[in-house]
């Protein structure tokens, strides 16, 4: 559940929320909506996010095995699942835990940090098509949150 919120109704079981504490859920409740259109965006136009950044993946490693690029396309479509899941949630903590249960050395094992760098940077590309400025602002941090975890953290 969304921190912020659970903590507002935990303070609720005993007494009726304070006029801050009210404005405070109310403000809780209508950036959970928002998150939820962006993240019922993601998953509808899912395809079609991905499908561009596929098609210029195989044409900036044309001589790349199909396995290896499907393989890079695949970890970053899981990233951007986990990334809206932990947006919606509002939880860093969730998208760290679920990218560290598979991410660790990933990169590394496959030795694919260009691919992996290239298909971050083409769907961050993507995503700033697709998305309204203010969607991209709240999906953001946990993109480079992923980001960091997978790419900065693996450098070859």
């Amino acid at each position: 559940m969304h921190p912020e919120i659970e903590t507002l109704l935990d303070q609720a079981e005993n007494r009726f929320l304070k006029g801050e504490e009210l404005i405070a859920f109310k403000r809780q409740v209508a950036s959970l909506s928002q998150r939820l259109k962006i993240y019922e965006f993601l998953r509808e136009k899912e395809t079609s996010i991905f499908q561009p950044v596929a098609n210029k993946l195989q044409e900036t490693f044309p001589d790349e095995k199909q396995e290896t690029l499907e393989r890079s396309l695949k970890h970053w479509l899981l990233v951007l699942r986990y990334c809206g899941m932990a947006m919606l949630l509002n939880d860093q903590q969730f998208l760290e835990q679920r990218l560290l249960d598979w991410v660790s050395g990933i990169v590394e094992a496959h030795q694919t940090h260009k691919i992996e760098a290239t298909v971050c940077n083409l769907l961050q590309t993507r995503l700033k098509e697709m998305l309204s400025e203010q969607a991209r602002a709240i999906l953001q941090p946990f993109f480079d949150q992923a980001q960091s975890m997978i790419i900065v953290g693996n450098k070859e």
